[in-house]
């Protein structure tokens, strides 16, 4: 089990992979006849025509961004 003075670090180094990791968001399908939450959602992450991709640094908001519009969009991790 962990002491109180691991946790910290542990946690530091958990976020620091993480915000290093970078995917890329592909849309994939039209936002036609879509709320306008999902079509603000597109728009915030640059994303206007279909086939149209752009690269993120993966976070908390991010991902939760990709889930909401996840049927419109393929995300995949770049190396």
């Amino acid at each position: 089990m962990l002491s109180k003075e691991e946790l910290p670090s542990r946690n530091y180094l958990m976020v620091k992979t993480l915000i290093m990791a970078k995917i890329k968001v592909t849309k994939t399908k039209s936002a036609i006849k879509r709320p306008k939450n999902q079509k603000l959602t597109l728009e915030a992450m640059g994303l206007r025509k279909i086939g149209q991709s752009n690269e993120f640094e993966v976070s908390d908001s991010l991902m939760g961004m990709i889930n909401k519009v996840k049927h419109l969009v393929s995300v995949q991790e770049i190396n």
